[in-house]
């Protein structure tokens, strides 16, 4: 009989043994938790939509900085400054940032009228307008831009070749490589744009230095860099691919992205018979225990 105070007793680790015994004991369980899921993996991956996968690979055409613009300059280079005179060329952080932006992406949803394809549940296609009639609960540009961003667009970069591949998956094929190439012509234009606006500026401020400079170094310096200004706006106006170079269009793909089948059907079937398994030793480990607490609680005297 346990007398009071005794220490309880720790139970022993199961042996591996022990765990085949448990897993032999329960193998319909097992067997019976594993066919259902694998029959439901089976179900889903032949029911579920199928997404399709485009991508463009693109390489930055960062162009190299203005050597020694500043030095050329002089005293007027904080004059520059003060002026929002940009005199850099090296666009690549920005090109990419503009991919990536809200901006971009929520232009591009209002210009293709996005909002019903992408909330197609909460859209009635044909009275043409949003189910619910609580604005509320009507999707907006914000809400297509996170949506874009969490199922649909996707940047990545390669940090060793410098490339960059704009990823597009829809369940349409031919709609996802047409909005890949159409998402990277738009921020090419983009980047045009500003840059025709920056270079515009400042020729503009150049020359208006140029004729007010009195010293002919000074006169030099500024004719060289209005030089260069000018090279940039002839390139923005003429370059269409003005931020990246499409290295490869995307194309319609041919095969679907997802659902793996294979992988989806075995990835269950492996779930399935490792957590029935695990389910069927855990019981036995909480059965012992409590058998093991029931006999000390026996043998306490009353």
């Amino acid at each position: 009989m346990r007398q009071p105070g005794t220490q309880l007793v720790v139970q022993q680790p199961l042996t591996m043994v022990d765990v085949a015994v448990i897993v032999w004991a329960d193998r319909w369980l097992i067997v019976i938790a594993t066919l259902v899921c694998t029959l439901g993996a089976v179900i889903y991956a032949f029911t579920a939509p199928q997404w399709y996968r485009a991508d463009v690979v693109l390489k930055p055409t960062d162009a190299k900085q203005t050597q020694g613009i500043l030095s050329q300059l002089g005293s007027l280079s904080g004059l520059a400054s003060l002026a929002g005179l940009n005199l850099n060329d090296n666009r690549t952080s920005e090109s990419i940032a503009t991919l990536k932006s809200r901006e971009l992406l929520g232009g591009f949803i209002q210009d293709q009228n996005l909002l019903p394809l992408l909330f197609a549940r909460k859209w009635d296609a044909q009275a043409k307008r949003w189910i619910s009639d609580d604005p509320d609960k009507q999707p907006d540009v914000r809400d297509g831009v996170t949506y874009f961003n969490d199922h649909v667009f996707s940047v990545e970069e390669d940090k060793k070749n410098g490339l960059v591949t704009v990823v597009v998956e829809w369940r349409d094929g031919k709609t996802a490589a047409l909005w890949a190439n159409m998402l990277v012509d738009r921020v090419n234009d983009i980047m045009r744009s500003r840059a025709l606006a920056q270079s515009e500026y400042n020729v503009g401020y150049l020359k208006q230095e140029l004729t007010q400079a009195s010293v002919v170094t000074m006169q030099q310096s500024i004719g060289r860099v209005l030089e260069s200004e000018l090279q940039k706006l002839l390139l923005a106006k003429e370059d269409k691919e003005y931020a990246f170079k499409i290295l490869d269009h995307a194309q319609p793909p041919r095969r679907r992205y997802w659902p793996k089948r294979a992988l989806v059907v075995a990835a269950a079937s492996v779930l399935g018979l490792f957590g029935a398994g695990f389910f069927a030793v855990y019981r036995q480990i909480m059965r012992r225990d409590r058998m093991a607490l029931l006999r000390l609680q026996t043998d306490v005297p009353g």
